[in-house]
């Protein structure tokens, strides 16, 4: 899946659910060092307890974020 942000730095997330896990998971320019991680620790999870962790994180006042981005990504596959 490629979904497209709004309000953020990053300009797509691209991942891939396999069987209810987060198999891949890439996003595409922002903070590089910070994304790789949220990458590396969202694979091999369930995309509902990763929603649970990061939606509604706000990035310097934009009523959003990068993880919160990430989350409604999720979101829209479920």
């Amino acid at each position: 899946m490629i979904y497209k942000t709004n309000g953020v730095c990053c300009k797509e997330i691209h991942f891939e659910i396999e069987d209810g896990i987060i198999k891949e998971l890439e996003f595409i320019n922002g903070c590089d060092g910070n994304l790789k991680g949220i990458a590396e620790l969202a694979k091999g999870r369930k995309p509902a307890d990763i929603i649970s962790a990061i939606q509604g994180i706000d990035c310097k006042g934009r009523g959003t974020s990068c993880p919160a981005q990430l989350a409604t990504a999720l979101k829209s596959v479920l």
